[in-house]
């Protein structure tokens, strides 16, 4: 099946990172123009190889400087379209148990994971309600179906709260043709997972729990993420799709 788009124009959010990157790569050879928003810049050799992405480093919980980045794209474009969220942060060391957790770090991870979803809806939802047409794909986690006796809490109630949250948008933006829709990824092999890096056994070690016996990788959320957006997917919206290689079926 040869998936289609009746839109042409996208924004993706931690667009340098390995999911984000081959999102936006997939977009562009699908022939959508994609506005990529992060702090951190992709390769030039990135962006002359795909023409149709159009980076702005920017912090997408400053809501004014987003605001500002997105509103341009439209003005190009007459049109935003597309919206894949996957802005996130996961920090090991420090993101720990709630009664133990720093309380600023539990707030900084809030206002990355959850707060930074609100405001790219705020911004794009007005704009695709004006053509009255919209998919909205939001990157959670498998961890927030579950606890943990070396949690990271802040991490996985934050990525809990955007289940609820784009469930709400699929309901309050429906008469408008807007979807939102949520992607849990499993284990997958980008640069938050750098501890693979430095102890190759514990990647081996988690590959065996594993159904389907390795990590995932990027191409694997930006697969499941193209279909979500696509024209064959137009009869979905306000639920979740588990890509983790079989690991939460596991009793």
């Amino acid at each position: 099946m040869k998936l289609s788009f009746k839109g042409k124009s996208a924004v993706v959010t931690g667009a340098s990172g390995g999911m984000g990157l081959e999102i936006s790569k997939e977009l562009s050879e699908s022939n959508i123009q994609v506005l990529m928003l992060d702090l951190r810049s992709p390769s030039k050799e990135f962006l002359l190889k795909n023409k149709n992405c159009h980076f702005k480093k920017v912090d997408v919980s400053n809501f004014k400087k987003t605001k500002t980045y997105i509103d341009g794209f439209y003005k190009k474009q007459k049109s935003i379209d597309y919206l894949v969220n996957t802005t996130g942060v996961l920090w090991f060391n420090k993101d720990v148990s709630a009664v133990n957790i720093n309380s600023d770090i539990w707030d900084k991870v809030f206002k990355i994971n959850l707060k930074s979803m609100m405001y790219l809806s705020k911004i794009v939802v007005p704009l695709m309600k004006k053509k009255k047409f919209g998919s909205m794909v939001h990157i959670s986690s498998i961890d927030a179906l579950s606890g943990d006796d070396k949690p990271q809490d802040a991490y996985g109630a934050s990525k809990a709260a955007m289940i609820r949250l784009s469930k709400s948008f699929a309901i309050q933006f429906a008469s408008n043709k807007i979807r939102s829709n949520i992607i849990l990824p499993g284990p997958i092999e980008t640069g938050m997972q750098i501890r693979w890096k430095k102890n190759p056994k514990a990647k081996k070690n988690l590959e065996k729990f594993i159904p389907l016996t390795r990590v995932g990788k990027p191409a694997d959320i930006a697969n499941a993420s193209l279909f979500l957006l696509s024209d064959q997917a137009n009869y979905i919206t306000g639920t979740e799709i588990i890509v983790d290689g079989g690991l939460t079926s596991k009793p």
